[in-house]
């Protein structure tokens, strides 16, 4: 059986951070799953801002709404 992983994450994220990212999600999988690595697959999606909400507002309008309370 061939794990596929989906990450779901706000971009921003360096090639770096992603690198990890995969590399850590592929690791835990090897070692508590005992997976093969050559058949784990990890696919970043990566989410504007203004696409993604909680809360009842989406994720851009929140940190407006942030920054003005804070600067207050």
């Amino acid at each position: 059986c061939m794990p596929y992983v989906n990450v779901r994450i706000l971009k921003g994220a360096t090639r770096k951070q992603k690198a990890q990212l995969v590399k850590e999600i592929t690791d835990s999988l090897v070692r508590v799953l005992n997976k093969n690595p050559e058949y784990t697959h990890v696919v970043i999606d990566e989410v504007a801002e203004a696409n993604w909400g909680f809360g009842g507002l989406l994720t851009d309008e929140r940190k407006r709404a942030a920054k003005k309370s804070s600067s207050r």
